[in-house]
């Protein structure tokens, strides 16, 4: 009966094939190509500009800083402003929006020249400018960023309450009652948002908008 012959340990063997590798170098190219597209292609779909809508215009003021200096609001052209309104006698929030306010500061760093930060007196009457400059200094305000304003009573109400559209009353004590919102301004002192103070993450919150913006204006410049 005949038997199943075996192959000769001398038959030449079948060369290995190289296509297959060409053909994994090929994908591999291919993969890198739709990668590289697919990231330029999400480059030019990023906006240029900010999420960050654009409200209204700053309103116009002229107001006394911490340094006994006239501030006006011709001030917030040229930076990013973050703005709040407080008063030193207030038990409330005050202190800790000042405080929010001192960590945004030392967040930015002292380098950073693009950003200034002012809180506005709702209690005129009794945050002079001495008082101000005091308070200030609880909270690391250099002057060169950091503005505290105070002014006349009916011009503090207009700017808040008409220009940037937040409340302003008295409590039942006849202390200010006010709001603990944190206004964004944008280089050409238009309005682009606000950030509540109540939030624990505000200062964050507060940079990413700077953050925003400052990449806006220099997608702008170029």
């Amino acid at each position: 009966m005949p038997t199943e012959s075996t192959p000769s340990a001398s038959a030449p063997t079948e060369a290995p094939k190289r296509i297959p590798r060409l053909g994994w170098v090929i994908v591999f190219v291919i993969l890198v190509g739709l990668v590289a597209f697919a990231y330029v292609s999400l480059q030019k779909m990023r906006p240029v500009a900010s999420s960050l809508p654009k409200l209204d215009q700053a309103p116009a003021f002229s107001l006394t800083s911490q340094e006994g200096k006239t501030v006006t609001d011709a001030v917030l052209k040229g930076k990013v402003t973050v703005l709040n309104f407080i008063f030193t006698r207030c038990m409330g929030p005050c202190p800790r929006m000042s405080a929010q306010m001192g960590h945004l500061n030392q967040a930015l760093g002292p380098k950073l020249d693009e950003v200034q930060l002012i809180s506005v007196t709702v209690d005129p009457e009794n945050d002079t400018p001495e008082v101000l400059a005091e308070y200030g200094q609880r909270f690391g305000a250099d002057p060169a960023r950091w503005k505290l304003l105070t002014g006349p009573t009916d011009q503090i109400h207009n700017v808040m309450v008409k220009g940037f559209l937040l409340p302003l009353g008295t409590d039942k004590d006849g202390m200010p009652a006010h709001s603990t919102r944190f206004v964004v301004v944008d280089q050409q002192g238009v309005i682009r948002g606000y950030e509540d103070g109540e939030s624990p993450e505000v200062v964050q919150k507060l940079l990413m908008d700077i953050g925003d913006l400052l990449r806006e204006g220099k997608s702008a410049s170029r």
